[in-house]
């Protein structure tokens, strides 16, 4: 009996060694990338649910180009010392109010205007104003100073009422004018009728004429038979 256990305890032992291990599984981590998978060349091109880029339509207007603003004049240009420093003998400064608009080559521009209207005044003036409009501004001040200057009473009022007084006497005479004409040609048309009714009653002389001759050849006619009968009846 022992020697039977003992056998068939050797015969499990040899089953046990003799029979091939069960593998154990090994887990290996997989590494998830984001990168999309390499385009295959035999696939087909991927297909875009995104809408197509909108068009311009036609109905809508282009848009408005709105025009440059005006430029500006261009500033004079300034010379220094200005006619205005040298005749007041005073030292013409770098922004000085005078010197755009009172050149030295025209130092007479700014003596009349300084005689009449006086430099502070002037200067007044010209600060109360926007630069854009002190060039117009002298050129008003200086002609105001040659009106007072030839007629000290009056000034422009004098000049523009002369002016005015030529205004109306030549609106006098080409009211005459008009009406001369207006005369000239209810003549030219009266002439042209009276000459159309001559040439009618002459067209109509001439249309009666040949009836008279017509008439009085015929009475020539009975005439001459009367006379050529006559000695018949004898």
């Amino acid at each position: 009996m022992c020697i039977s256990s003992l056998s068939l305890q050797l015969e499990n032992k040899v089953k046990t060694t003799s029979s091939p291990p069960t593998p154990i599984p090994i887990l290996i981590p997989t590494m998830i990338s984001n990168s999309p998978p390499p385009p295959s060349s035999s696939s087909s091109p991927p297909c875009s649910n995104s809408p197509p880029p909108p068009f311009p339509s036609p109905s809508l207007s282009p848009p408005s180009v709105s025009p440059p603003p005006p430029t500006s004049p261009p500033p004079p240009v300034v010379v220094s010392p200005c006619a205005a420093c040298k005749i007041l003998r005073r030292r013409c400064v770098e922004k000085c109010v005078l010197a755009p608009y009172f050149p030295p080559t025209d130092p007479i521009k700014f003596t009349i205007a300084h005689r009449v209207f006086g430099a502070s005044n002037i200067i007044k003036f010209l600060q109360e104003l926007p630069e854009s409009q002190r060039a117009d501004a002298v050129s008003s001040m200086v002609y105001e100073a040659n009106a007072r200057i030839r007629d000290p009473v009056y000034g422009c009022a004098g000049a523009i009422c002369q002016l005015q007084k030529q205004v109306s006497e030549l609106q006098a005479q080409l009211a005459k004018a008009q009406a001369e004409l207006v005369n000239m040609h209810c003549q030219q048309t009266n002439l042209v009728a009276l000459i159309c009714m001559e040439m009618s009653q002459s067209q109509d002389q001439q249309l009666l004429q040949p009836q008279q001759h017509t008439d009085m050849s015929c009475f020539l006619d009975d005439n001459s038979l009367g006379c050529s009968w006559e000695p018949l009846w004898t």
